[in-house]
Formats: structure tokens, C-alpha cells, sequence
């Protein structure tokens, strides 16, 4: 299995949720919530299911 790639320190959960809740582009709002859930330590398997998307697609945003 590969090695996790890091994520990046100027973002957290909570400013991506908020990012999310202004956006008038719900596919962008989904996919901001999904960055948010693993910001917050949440599994990639949640935030594919929260951002609508397979887990392939989560592992290549991250």
C-alpha cells in the first residue's frame, strides 16, 4: 500500500465548512465538505460518501 500524502497546514475543518455553506455551487459545497471531513481527522470513505463521489476520486484530490 502506498504512503498517505500530507495535507496542507493553511486550511482547517471549520474555515472549509464555512467556505462550503457560502458557495452558491453545490458540487463545490460537496466537495469543500468532503476536504472538511478529512481535515477533522474523519475517513476518506466518509468524505467520498459525503462528497458524492467514489474513493478513487477522493484519493486523487488529496
Amino acid at each position: 500500500m502506498g504512503r498517505a500524502v500530507g495535507l496542507l497546514e493553511d486550511f482547517e475543518g471549520l474555515g472549509l465548512r464555512r467556505l462550503a455553506k457560502a458557495s452558491k455551487d453545490v458540487c463545490q459545497s460537496r466537495r469543500l465538505f468532503a476536504l472538511a471531513e478529512i481535515y477533522d481527522g474523519g475517513r476518506r470513505t466518509d468524505a467520498a460518501r459525503i462528497g458524492g463521489v467514489g474513493l478513487q476520486v477522493i484519493r486523487e484530490i488529496i
